[in-house]
């Protein structure tokens, strides 16, 4: 089931309560005081990696939280320039959110003034029994979902909320727990969905500036909404994978008070790979060895 919350229901919304900034000042705000932290960086990741082509169509994926929603506000900002024509749909699954968690996403979009469509799927209700590995199973639905909704309304492309800051945090995990160096990519085809493409548009945003950003404008977002991590915070456990990140979280927290560049260091490094000196490597699914050309 579809809902769409736009039209009057979108003009004119005011939260009650006193002292927060209007939709129109959270604009500005990009604009002017983080037009160099946020909207800059926005349009040079569009720029840089080619993500917003004349005529797409995309989907703007929206979680509910900070990331997806300052998405969101940047995506609005880059069509008003109007220096490539392109149409954009804010696409929201519900997957099985408490009322409260959906009623934050609701009230936000409005008073963003963000058009949202809703459409509702049942994989909290798939993946919370399963042990091994809910939250990779239960992303890996989710983006099969939103790949299928975006395409039903003509899009050629989704975009996620992924930052610079999950960049060199994926990389570090992939090297530390995976035994693997790989990155989170700009942009992909998808496998499954002919000509569908998946792009990550805060490519070059720095996860503190979006904080800093929602906390100037007195803004409150969902953090993590499924029922698997409310139940951890019940039982005091945590899932591995969250954990495994907020430990490369801190890691690099630490090695930048020795080096100062060491984030941007791990960006770098999977853009300086010098093949000659790998060992192995995969090519479309190909191994090969440094051994093969010796």
């Amino acid at each position: 089931m579809e809902h769409n919350l736009q039209g009057t229901e979108m003009k004119g919304y005011e939260l009650e309560r006193a002292g927060e900034p209007s939709s129109g000042d959270i604009e500005k705000s990009i604009r002017k005081k983080f037009h160099k932290q946020l909207f800059s960086r926005f349009a040079k990741a569009v720029r840089d990696y080619q993500l917003v082509q004349e005529g797409d169509r995309i989907a703007v994926c929206i979680s509910g939280g900070k990331d997806s929603m300052v998405m969101a506000k940047l995506f609005q900002e880059l069509q008003k320039h109007r220096k490539v024509n392109f149409e954009l749909e804010f696409l929201v699954m519900d997957p099985g959110y408490l009322p409260g968690n959906r009623k934050l996403i609701e009230e936000n979009a409005r008073r963003l003034e963000i058009p949202i469509t809703i459409f509702e799927t049942e994989i909290f209700d798939a993946v919370y029994g399963i042990e091994k590995s809910p939250c990779y199973l239960c992303a890996r639905m989710r983006r099969g979902y939103l790949y299928s909704q975006a395409k039903e309304m003509a899009c050629n492309k989704i975009a996620l909320g992924h930052h610079y800051d999950d960049v060199i945090e994926t990389i570090l995990m992939g090297m530390l727990y995976g035994g693997q160096v790989q990155t989170m990519m700009p942009k992909l085809h998808s496998t499954n969905f002919a000509g569908m493409e998946l792009i990550r548009p805060l490519y070059y945003i720095r996860e503190d500036d979006i904080k800093h950003w929602r906390d100037y404008n007195k803004l409150q977002f969902l953090q993590c909404a499924c029922r698997f991590t409310e139940e951890c915070a019940v039982i005091g456990t945590e899932d591995k994978n969250l954990s495994k990140r907020m430990e490369i979280k801190q890691l690099i927290a630490e090695m930048k008070k020795i080096n100062p560049f060491v984030e941007g260091n791990i960006f770098k490094s999977v853009e300086n790979v010098n093949l000659s000196t790998i060992i192995a490597y995969k090519k479309d699914g190909e191994r090969r060895h440094f051994l093969d050309f010796y």
